[in-house]
């Protein structure tokens, strides 16, 4: 049986919650404030129900985690080195070739 070491799991699932544009605005809107999830969805511009899938994936994929405020709930990014590979991640790919776009992918799947 293949194993698979934790570091590429790590970045697989990273890439798996990157391969969704809706997902990437929540990362980074995450990663300007936490924010309760109706908010973020008005922000968004998305369903809540919508928002709410996107979640349950990110929190699966371990990017994000539900804090409780009194009967709610705010999420923020799991850890505050998330914020800094984001910006990494943001001004490379910006650096190596801001005319190129990807096709989106097909497939939906999450983490």
């Amino acid at each position: 049986m293949l194993t698979i070491a934790p570091e590429v799991d790590a970045l697989a699932r990273f890439g798996r919650a990157l391969a969704d544009p809706i997902r990437c605005r929540i990362l980074l809107a995450l990663h300007e404030n936490p924010a309760h999830p109706a908010d973020l969805a008005d922000s968004l511009g998305i369903s809540r129900t919508r928002l709410s899938n996107h979640l349950a994936c990110l929190r699966d994929c371990g990017l994000v985690v539900a804090v409780p405020v009194g009967r709610r709930s705010r999420y923020e990014l799991a850890d505050s080195r998330l914020a800094h590979a984001l910006d990494d991640l943001r001004t490379a790919v910006l650096a190596v070739e801001t005319d190129k776009s990807c096709p989106e992918a097909e497939d939906k799947d999450c983490c």
